[in-house]
């Protein structure tokens, strides 16, 4: 089993930056792929970002690239997603999840433990 906490969410303005933690229990952290995904108010849940379990590769979403970062220390249990250039339409709940996902990094069904989530506004 693996638990996983968000913290690191808030209000900003356009432009502003933030980080996002997400600290892992369990054993087996480090052999999992780390994702992120976010649902803003009325739309589906979807993919922003992934990293694989040695940190190697990460993949993000288009309309997320350029601007947000993953990155994982599995000494920390912890992954992280540095956002900048925030817009409001970045707007939403994001949730950190881990699974086994192989090469459907960007597939919401294929990962097996989800956070609570952590809410950011960002407004104009």
């Amino acid at each position: 089993q693996v638990q996983l906490v968000e913290s690191g969410g808030g209000l900003v303005q356009a432009g502003a930056s933030l980080r996002l933690s997400c600290a892992a229990s369990g054993r087996t952290f480090s052999t999992y792929t780390m994702g992120w995904f976010r649902q803003a108010p009325g739309k589906e849940r979807e993919f922003v970002a992934a990293i694989t379990w040695s940190g190697g590769t990460s993949y993000s979403a288009d309309s997320v690239k350029g601007r947000f970062t993953i990155s994982r220390d599995n000494a920390k249990n912890t992954v992280y997603l540095q956002m900048n250039s925030l817009q409001p339409e970045d707007t939403a709940v994001y949730y950190c999840t881990a699974g086994e996902v192989g090469a459907f990094v960007s597939s919401l069904q294929r990962y097996r433990f989800w956070g609570q989530g952590t809410q950011i506004t960002v407004s104009s």
